[in-house]
Formats: structure tokens, sequence, C-alpha cells
């Protein structure tokens, strides 16, 4: 089976949609399942001054109920997952399909891609804090289950965050299998546990009427707007059904919505309302105080490994971004490992682990309770949720066509709602905001930088280049010595002659019997079928052009396209007969015009500590040939 027909397909191959609906719940649903650990007692914090009473309960669990309808149920569910990119979703799909209906390098376009770039890096810093505060939050719960080990908490929080870390090179295909049917059981376990509550108290009920969640915020105005922030964090994890479509498909996620996960939600944050109405003072930990004494401690249990099952979740994220990011040309070159020989999605990299967990450490040491990391979360989810407001709205009117009324209805009632909650969270950036906008905001520069002085490089390479299809004519007309063998030159461009060939001819003064320059092509799309993935021209003489298109969510692997051009092409490769000629380029910053001198020194240190392209493009060690060449930007 192909790499595309594997991922892209993967859920119509499934043996049913059952089984699919349950591993979207293992890996979909496990951010936002795991908010009401700390939720409703952040909305109650001491530092916003919401005075207790049973309206202000009321208030916020009618606030809560409506949020979860409108941002999850109605704006992602249903509207937002119609944005699919040939089966996938997430910003970055979202953005090659806006920019489908702007023209190229226009302002639009630019702000389009920007917008994009910035929305899918504040993702990071939602990589960072949600591991964090998620197994933060479920540790916690010793403070209640066992008070004796309250000061162990800090140790074991970093204990199991440092095994999730160091379990990810070996990937996650065994424990994968576990994730869905635990998540079950934990959605069960909320839903079993708030309708204990409910029976108890069902007047909490009430709050299913806006008016409670409206009279709260008139009550309370200011105060009430900061709540918001807290209220948002109900929503974390939304934009994950979006970004995990083309694992699953949007029917087994939206099926595993509203069967189990938004009906488990509820029941349990209007059962922990119920609660704080008959015992205000359980707002201390509204979770783990329903829970009855003797299943507190595996109630732990199961809330941990719920939040490492959230944290496995976003990581996964990050390196699947990280990848992304590298074939559509915004970060440089990194080792990418992949760690199921059946699962081509599952991939690994170290870099981006290791940076990663010395994060977490730092956050979960800096911070130390999930009260004091909840005013960090949120901001970075509110931006990515905006941005996504956005570019669904160029879809809806552009590409879709729809009713100029009725998306300037859907998108000024998803804007409002959608700024309202980023309003809030702003308030919250003294008090810990600023770290994910910080992380956001380096992330984004760094891809900037990269992108931007690829162009450069490409545009001085393109100026002192020479022309490809005269030269060869030129150079058959009067040909160097040919010797036996093929010779394969990796070119970024097939319009120019690539460097590594002029080095060859001007030190070796051969040319091999067939020559061969292949070109990686990224598309918009995330993946590639194999039949069209390869395109060959014949420059005669034994010389061809030979381009390979992948999506933005695919690996290129040189090794499968020479397989590839033998079943499609008819054209043979004997690898111990083969030699792939690399230029290795070294960037000298100039004050010719482009970025200041420090972004290009910045651009000249990323460019020099990229992964070398025979192993990105897995190229066997012993048949590689480096060509060094300097290029002033």
């Amino acid at each position: 089976m192909t790499q595309s027909a594997t991922t892209s397909h993967y859920f119509v191959e499934s043996p049913s949609t059952r089984a699919l609906v349950i591993g979207a719940i293992g890996v979909v649903f496990g951010d936002i399942g795991t908010s009401p650990l700390y939720s409703l007692k952040e909305c109650f914090s001491k530092d916003h001054g919401i005075p207790f009473s049973p309206e202000a309960v009321l208030g916020i669990i009618s606030l809560l109920f409506w949020a979860m309808i409108v941002v999850v149920s109605i704006k992602y569910v249903l509207f937002v997952m119609r944005a699919d990119n040939n089966g996938e979703g997430g910003v970055l799909a979202l953005m090659a399909l806006a920019l489908r209906t702007a023209a190229p390098r226009s302002r639009m376009a630019r702000l389009i891609m920007m917008s994009a770039i910035f929305g899918a890096c504040m993702f990071y810093g939602d990589a960072v804090i949600t591991p964090a505060i998620s197994v933060l939050s479920a540790v916690e719960g010793l403070e209640i289950a066992a008070p004796a080990l309250s000061h162990f908490v800090i140790p074991i929080t970093l204990s199991i965050l440092c095994v999730l870390f160091f379990i990810q090179r070996h990937g996650t295909s065994a424990v994968g299998k576990l994730f869905g049917p635990i998540m079950v059981v934990w959605f069960l376990a909320l839903g079993g546990l708030g309708i204990f509550h409910l029976v108890q108290a069902p007047d909490i009920l009430k709050a299913i009427n806006p008016w409670y969640g409206i009279s709260f915020l008139i009550e309370h105005s200011l105060l009430a707007f900061i709540v918001l922030g807290s209220v948002f964090l109900v929503l974390t994890g939304a934009e994950a059904l979006y970004i995990d479509m083309g694992h699953f498909g949007a029917k087994p996620i939206r099926y595993g919505w509203f069967a189990l996960v938004m009906p488990c939600l509820m029941l349990n944050y209007f059962g922990q309302g119920a609660l704080l109405l008959g015992n205000p003072q359980a707002i201390e930990n509204p979770f783990y105080l329903m829970v009855p004494e003797m299943l507190q401690l595996p109630m732990v249990l199961l809330a941990t490994a719920a939040t490492v099952i959230a944290s496995q979740a976003v990581i996964s994220g990050a390196f699947s971004l990280t990848s992304q990011a590298i074939q559509l040309g915004f970060l440089p070159r990194m080792r990418i490992l992949y760690t199921s020989a059946a699962e081509i999605g599952q991939i690994y990299l170290p870099v981006i682990n290791w940076a990663l967990l010395v994060l977490v450490i730092a956050v979960v040491l800096s911070f130390r309770k999930s009260e004091n990391l909840a005013a960090a979360y949120g901001i970075a989810v509110t931006t990515t949720m905006l941005i996504t407001t956005f570019l669904a709205v160029i879809v809806m009117r552009r590409f879709w066509k729809w009713n100029r009324v009725l998306v300037t209805l859907l998108g000024a009632s998803f804007l409002i709602v959608d700024l309202s909650f980023f309003a809030a969270n702003l308030l919250k950036v003294a008090e810990g905001g600023w770290f994910p906008l910080l992380m956001g905001s380096t992330a984004f520069f760094l891809l900037m930088t990269w992108h931007s002085g690829r162009k450069l490089l490409r545009a001085r390479s393109l100026e002192d280049g020479i022309p490809l299809e005269p030269f060869i004519a030129g150079l058959l007309a009067h040909p160097p010595h040919r010797v036996e063998g093929t010779a394969v030159f990796l070119t970024g461009s097939t319009e120019s002659v690539p460097v590594s060939l002029l080095h060859n001819l001007k030190h070796n003064r051969v040319l091999h019997e067939r020559v061969v320059f292949l070109s990686f092509v990224t598309r918009d799309i995330p993946y590639v079928d194999d039949n069209q993935r390869l395109t060959c021209k014949d420059l005669g003489g034994g010389v061809f052009i030979l381009a390979s298109e992948y999506g933005f969510k695919e690996t290129p692997d040189v090794n499968r396209v020479l397989d590839l051009a033998q079943r499609k092409l008819d054209m043979h490769f004997e690898l111990m007969e083969t030699s792939f000629f690399i230029a290795r380029e070294t960037v000298i910053p100039s004050k010719l015009p482009g970025m200041s001198m420090w972004r290009e020194r910045l651009f000249a240190w990323m460019h020099q500590n990229g992964a070398k392209p025979s192993d990105f493009f897995s190229i066997p060690a012993n048949r590689v040939v480096e060509l060094g060449t300097k290029v002033e930007i």
C-alpha cells in the first residue's frame, strides 16, 4: 500500500466506524476531556473576586454549557470541519484552501499565510502547557485522596512527564491501542459522577437557560468578563477535533462528540455545579471532592492516565506540525524518525522532543500549581481559534461561494464569541499568559526568518544560475568523457544548472552515462497519490529531469522515488552504480538588499545546523558526493 493511501484513506479501510469512534475518543478528545479537572475551580478563583452564591454557580455553569455548544458543537463540529483539504484539517490545511482564493504574492495571500503560520506557532505554547497543567492537576488529587503525600505532587508530576517524553522515541502504537478504552472509561466515569450529584441537586439544570449566564455577565460586569478567561478553559482542545480529522474522518469524530464526549462532559460540569450548590466549601477542588472518598485514589490514577493521553496527543501534534512546517519551507530540515512500520503518520523528532521536555519541566517548576498555570493556558488556544474563524470565513465566502449574508451572520457570531474569549484571556498576560505569547512569537519569528532567508537564497541562486536546458544542449553537443553509472543531482530548481554539476565538471571533467536532475516539489495538499507523484522530461543523451511531488504531510524519500520511477517510468536504477551529488551551501551574510544583518546571521546559523540533505532524504551514506559552495545573501 502506498504512503498516501495508508494515511489519508485510513478511515476508509478501518474495520468499522465503531472502532474509529473509539480511536478518536482516545486521541482527539484527550485535551478537552481533562478540562473538568481544573476549569470550574479556576472560575471561582480568589483572584477573580467573584462572591460565591447559588446565582453565581448557575451563571457560570450556564456560560460553560453555552460556550461548549456554540464554539465546539456548532462552530467546529458543524461548520469548520467541513473545510477539509483532501480529508485533512488544521490551520495549515485551512490556509492551503484560503490561499487558493487569493492571487499569488498578493497582499491578501501574505496576510492569509502569516495569520495561519502565527496560529500554528501558538500551538507550540499549547504543546508545552497542556502536559504541565494536565498532569499536575491530576496528581494534585493526592492532596485530597492522600494529604500526607501532597509534598510529592511536583516530583511525581516531573517523573511522569520525563517518562512520557523518554518513551516517545519508541513510538506509541502499542500504548495507543489502550488510549481509546481508557478514555471511554474516563468519560463514563465523568458522566457517572455528574449524574450522582445531579440527582441530589437537580436545580442546577436551570443553568441550561442562557438567561442565567447573561444575568451573571450583566450583574458582575468587569469581574464576569475576567471570569470568561477561565470559562474558556472548558474549550481547550476543541482545535484538536479539526486538526486530527485526517486520522479518523469527520464522521467518527462527530459521532464520538455527540454520543459520548459532550454528554459526559456536560453531566460532569453540571454535577460539579450541583455539588457546589449543596457544599460551597467544595470549591477548593470540586472535581475530586465530587468523588466518593473510597474511590478518590483510583480516580487520581485514572485521571493521571487520561492526562498522559491528552499530553501525548499534543506532543504528537507538535511533531506533525513541525514536519509540515519543514515541508512547506518554514523550518530547516530536521532528523525525522518513523516509529511505526504500519502507520506512516507516527513520527519522532528528537530536537522537538527534548526542547519540549526542557520547557515543560521549567514550566512545572516555575508555576508549581495548576491554578497558576491556568492563567497561562488559554491565550494560545484563543489566538488559534480566532485565526481559524478568519480563515474559515474566507473559505466559506470565496472558496465555497456561500451566500454573503449567511457568511456574514456566521462569521460575525463566531468572531464576537472568539474576540470575547481572546480579550478576556489578554487580561491574564501579566499572570502567565506572556509565556505562550512569547513562545508563539519566538517560533513565528524563527519560521518567518527561515522562510524569508530561503526566498533570498533562491533568488541569489537564480540570479547567478545558468539556464539548465540550453546548457545541457551545449554540453551534449561537445560532451566531456562519459563514465559508466548514473549520477543523480538533487536540485531545488530544475530551471538552472545545479552547482554540484558545475563543480563535478570543473574538478572531475566527466559526465555519467545517465544523468538525473531530481527535485522535490511540495504541493498545497496533505498527500499526493503515487500515480501522480512523478513527472519525467527527457533532455536527450541520457539526461533526464525527474520531479517528485509530495504533500505537506509527507517526507521525501529518495529510495522510494527511485523505486517508484522503476515501476512507473521504467527507469532502472542499480543502487551500487548510482552516485548522488548534493551541493552543500554555506550562507554568507552580507550588506546586499534583503534582511537585516542580524537576521541573516540567524538564518545562516539555522541553515548550518539543519539536518544534512543525505540524512533527511534517506540517501545511502556511501553513495553521496557533497560539493561545497558559498552563497551571499
